[in-house]
């Protein structure tokens, strides 16, 4: 197994890299960025005003195949909140140690022994987001232009419990209706108004209606809003919802149907408005992402186990430009986005281990 130096590991883990924190993102960026650039790594730095700039590390390019190994430097955790490191026999414990400051240290490492052994990083190139924890809002823009320049690409996130890699994420998107009504007086004049707060009553149920549990297709009315008090007709409501799909034809039906849901009114006089969008798009499995899957079973000799998660990650982004990816190549680990986040040690060193052997298979040109 490799060796891993925990310390250095602690160094960035220890470093507050909330999303809004502009100044510590960059820090642990341009710790990376050094990292990489003594392996030979061009930086291409992409500067952002309000959150961390993103980095575009590049190695040689030649003729051939190309990959992009994908991580964040960002985390949940506001400052002062949790930021110190620890360890036992087994586990560390610390902000990112599995989301996703740990993983990227597993891309490090391999690169690191590829590096060592070769003398030599060629068409290897690592893209850090600084936004992910937030949406990716600013960076999935940046991620789908480069997207296209690659033929495969392994996000870092963690890994399974039994050290799966994730090959489909459902999509997701966020989404607000914005209703107007007429105010009237509802002992006076009741019959003048136009009940927003009854409008959004008809569509919050026509949007739950359109969740199919079997495709694993949800839409969830998280907050409603509307209205002034008991006296008066609301001349005002708004809905935010949710929509998380596994595929791109659940992703056009509900869209179809919110777009009917929100053009009419059930409620003389009530006029509706839709914002929000996709915010990233499904990761579904591909024909290519099972060869890519196959050349690493075959000639690393083992069994991915793969999984598909409801949660998002940047692979999607990746994925739904047609690139061959696989996400969770970070450690396994737990209780990230909470104060107890750990990863464990063992699957540190299994994973540094196996993801070197890909990138040496990579290199000599067999995947």
């Amino acid at each position: 197994m490799n060796h891993i130096n925990f310390d250095e590991l602690k160094q960035i883990i220890e470093i507050n890299s909330w999303t809004k924190n502009k100044e510590g993102v960059d820090k642990n960026g341009e710790i990376f960025a050094y990292w990489l650039q003594a392996l030979d790594y061009t930086l291409s730095r992409y500067p952002r005003e309000e959150i961390g700039d993103h980095l575009h590390l590049i190695s040689s390019h030649r003729e051939g195949k190309k990959l992009l190994l994908l991580g964040h430097l960002d985390t949940v955790f506001p400052p002062d909140t949790f930021e110190n490191f620890t360890e036992d026999e087994e586990w560390i414990y610390g902000p990112g140690v599995c989301d996703m400051k740990g993983g990227n240290y597993v891309a490090l490492q391999a690169l690191r022994a590829a590096y060592k052994k070769y003398g030599d990083i060629h068409n290897i190139d690592f893209l850090l987001v600084s936004d992910e924890e937030t949406g990716s809002d600013d960076s999935k823009h940046l991620s789908a232009k480069l997207a296209k320049d690659y033929d495969y690409c392994m996000v870092f996130e963690a890994a399974g419990l039994h050290d799966e890699v994730v090959v489909g994420r459902k999509g997701v998107g966020t989404f607000f209706i914005d209703i107007e009504g007429i105010a009237a007086h509802a002992g006076n004049h009741y019959s003048d108004g136009a009940d927003a707060n009854l409008e959004a009553a008809y569509k919050l149920t026509r949007l739950v209606a359109l969740t199919d549990l079997e495709k694993q297709t949800t839409v969830n009315v998280g907050k409603v809003s509307g209205g002034i008090g008991a006296n008066t007709i609301s001349p005002k409501a708004h809905l935010t919802f949710e929509l998380r799909y596994t595929n791109t034809q659940e992703r056009d039906r509900v869209l179809k149907a919110v777009d009917e849901i929100v053009a009419h009114s059930q409620v003389e006089g009530a006029e509706s408005r839709l914002s929000g969008g996709i915010q990233r798009d499904v990761m579904q499995p591909s024909p290519e992402q099972q060869t890519f899957i196959d050349h690493i079973n075959t000639l690393c000799n083992v069994t991915l186990p793969t999984e598909k998660r409801g949660g998002v990650s940047d692979a999607n982004v990746i994925s739904a430009q047609g690139v061959a990816t696989l996400d969770g190549w970070g450690p396994y680990g737990d209780g990230d986005h909470t104060i107890h986040e750990r990863a464990s040690k063992k699957s540190f060193s299994e994973r540094i281990d196996l993801v070197t052997e890909i990138f040496e298979h990579f290199l000599e040109g067999k995947i």
